[in-house]
């Protein structure tokens, strides 16, 4: 083994020894376990079948399996929760989905509106082998072509509660640090507005009831609703 694959090896997230093979949908429940958590919402079985789009009742089935594999906790009134182990291999998943998405855009020419899907049958059934060469390659990006942190191989990611454009105060400038991917016309959307990871974005007026606000966008005017806004992640800009 060459001294590149063995550092390789060394950083990757170990699932411990022995433990079962998941089923591509287990681990889509873990994912969606952590992104509830990650927003601080009590990932109840409603909660997790909204997230993954399928009914109520297929879910408490795969949770009661995925309690008794020691991957998840079940606690009443406050719904699923991830063992230290299910944390574990959600994080995998979101690194293996999040670099793949990078290499896809970086690489091989996708647009940002593009990977999400392509990334969700590929997390699956790429080796680690495989995914820790498409990092080496983009040099280790720390955050995927939506702004979403990529976990580190030892499964260290950043965390940070972020507020959305539509929480911004009125002229107070803010950078665009992470968007919702799940929804390829909201990215075109986005991108047609130059609202994108990096741009420097100010309200300068909001209509009442929950309409449109008026941005600066860089350099350019730009409205988008308050929906759309609460989808996009900023850190002020000092």
């Amino acid at each position: 083994m060459t001294a590149s694959r063995a550092a390789a090896g060394a950083r990757k997230p170990l699932v411990r020894a022995g433990a079962p093979a998941l089923t591509r949908q287990a681990e889509d429940y873990l994912k969606a376990i952590y992104e509830l958590e990650r927003r601080g919402v009590p990932a109840g079985t409603n909660d997790i079948a909204e997230e993954l789009g399928i009914a109520a009742p297929s879910a408490s089935g795969m949770i009661r399996r995925l309690a008794r594999l020691g991957l998840v906790t079940v606690e009443r009134y406050r719904g699923s929760r991830l063992s230290a182990r299910g944390r574990q291999i959600a994080l995998r998943l979101l690194r293996r989905h999040r670099v793949i998405e990078s290499f896809l855009v970086t690489k091989l020419g996708f647009g940002w509106d593009d990977v999400h899907d392509e990334a969700e049958r590929l997390e699956h059934a790429a080796s680690d082998d495989l995914v820790e060469r498409m990092a080496a390659a983009l040099g280790h990006p720390t955050a995927d072509p939506h702004g979403a942190p990529i976990p580190t191989a030892a499964g260290r990611v950043d965390e940070r509660r972020l507020s959305s454009i539509a929480d911004l105060p009125a002229r107070a400038p803010a950078r665009v640090v992470r968007v919702s991917d799940h929804d390829p016309e909201f990215l075109r959307y986005l991108g047609e507005r130059g609202i994108r990871p990096g741009a420097t974005v100010r309200v300068e007026s909001r209509e009442p009831f929950g309409g449109l606000l008026t941005l600066t966008v860089g350099r350019e005017r730009r409205t988008v609703g308050t929906a759309a806004a609460s989808r996009v992640y900023v850190e002020p800009r000092r």
